[in-house]
């Protein structure tokens, strides 16, 4: 049996909650999406320890039990990719696996192009790189429709009281509404978004990943980095806020990309498809690294 226990980590000036499990200098980093917190990640950590991995998942500045800065430009990815630095660099990590789903995805996509640090895995759950969805939000009506919320959290307390209103019921809908083996998201599941999302001050700092990096993608239309890390994007096909057709485009800009497609999952892949998504990971993870 695995044992995951959570403690808290100083990186990049900031206090971390993480949970942990695994030992040795071989460490992978989880990065959940909005509006989730590290418990996403808990069916994933119990196996990548098995595998060998000394697995960190934290709640990104911000969320959960974390340290959540005031500022709305605290939120810019360049702070977000310095703490995955720094949690990587705070356990001595001498071979690096990094992890992410939605936001987090976004953070370790940017991380990789930056090279920020060397990387030895990087493993993505549907969200696109941003080069790619730069292109795919200029050419799909589709896209630009599915993606309405973004520009519905640029305004100013409104996105807050509405999502945090009556027990913050829409973080909750968000998965239920959104999923598609609702099973999946019972209220103990969803409860525990629901609490992270009502302490004072989260839902603002939630949004501000929205607010401080609007002209993200912008920020790589036309030329990226080139990712030569050994990459896997797992993608839950029933996505309603990103469309399937960014998973295709990525020629010149990772140079070593496995798809794995998921039909019937929704966005929240790796918890409404955990036996499957661990499959993948632990086939890839195996053969690759």
């Amino acid at each position: 049996m695995v044992t995951v226990s959570t403690r808290k980590i100083e990186a990049n000036g900031l206090t971390f909650t993480v949970d942990e499990a695994g030992e040795g200098d071989n460490v992978a980093v989880l990065l959940h999406g909005f509006p989730e917190s590290r418990f996403s990640w808990r069916f994933q950590i119990p196996l990548l320890a098995e595998l060998g991995w000394r697995v960190i998942a934290p709640d990104l500045r911000g969320y959960g039990g974390s340290s959540r800065p005031a500022r709305r430009e605290d939120y810019q990815i360049d702070h977000l990719v310095e703490d995955v630095a720094g949690l990587f660099d705070a356990v001595g990590a001498k071979r690096r696996l990094l992890i992410g789903h939605d936001w987090g995805a976004m953070v370790a996509w940017v991380f990789a192009m930056d090279k920020r640090l060397p990387l030895d895995g990087l493993i993505i759950m549907n969200v696109p790189h941003p080069a790619v969805f730069a292109r795919v939000f200029k050419t799909s009506a589709a896209q630009r429709k599915r993606s309405w919320y973004v520009g519905f959290f640029q305004l100013p307390f409104l996105p807050e009281w509405a999502l945090t209103r009556g027990g913050a019921r829409a973080v909750a809908s968000a998965f239920t509404g959104m999923a598609v083996d609702t099973s999946r998201f019972p209220p103990d599941v969803t409860d525990v978004y629901r609490t992270n999302a009502l302490a004072p001050g989260a839902m603002t700092a939630m949004l501000n990943y929205y607010r401080a990096n609007r002209d993200l993608i912008g920020r790589y239309d036309g030329a990226a980095p080139l990712i030569e890390v050994p990459t896997v994007m797992v993608w839950g096909e029933d996505d309603t806020a990103i469309g399937i057709e960014c998973t295709e485009g990525y020629e010149g800009l990772v140079s070593d990309l496995t798809l794995k497609r998921l039909p019937g999952v929704s966005h929240w892949v790796q918890q409404e498809a955990p036996e499957a998504v661990n499959a993948i990971l632990s086939h890839w993870i195996g053969e690759r690294l």
